[in-house]
């Protein structure tokens, strides 16, 4: 089963994505901190990683650094989670090892088109339905 780190300073954001993500069929964990994710990382080895941008004292570009680090195969996809549509933001973080990015606030439809375009998923998967959501 594929899985994603969510990591969000808000706790009601995180627990959102944290849903959407899980609603689609991955194994989650979250952090609250770009330490703990880092260590999470490090442990747990996600496929994927969903990046805040504002975190508090250790920002994204030192989590990116700091997963930067680990041997590459241990290395997630990071997709970099923006309130602002800011062109700097994202070489930065392109930069420092997050290919990908989405803007918030973000939906089901946003989560599986960029889980799509990394390989998470299959876009085509009948599971899904038409709002992304997986069939009970």
């Amino acid at each position: 089963m594929k899985s994603c780190l969510v990591v969000e300073d808000s706790s009601l954001v995180r627990q959102v994505a944290v849903r959407i993500v899980a609603d689609l069929g991955i194994k989650t964990c979250e952090a609250g901190s770009a330490p703990e994710a880092i260590e999470i990382c490090r442990a747990e080895k996600p496929d994927a990683v969903l990046l805040d941008w504002d975190l508090p004292s250790m920002g994204a570009l030192d989590f990116l650094r700091g997963v930067g680090a680990l041997a590459p195969e241990s290395r997630p996809a990071i997709i970099l989670c923006a309130t602002e549509n800011d062109p700097q933001q994202f070489v930065l973080a392109k930069a420092a090892g997050a290919a990908h990015h989405m803007l918030k606030p973000f939906d089901r439809a946003a989560m599986i088109e960029k889980f799509a375009e990394i390989g998470l998923i299959d876009r085509g998967d009948p599971i899904l339905g038409r709002t992304g959501s997986r069939a009970s």
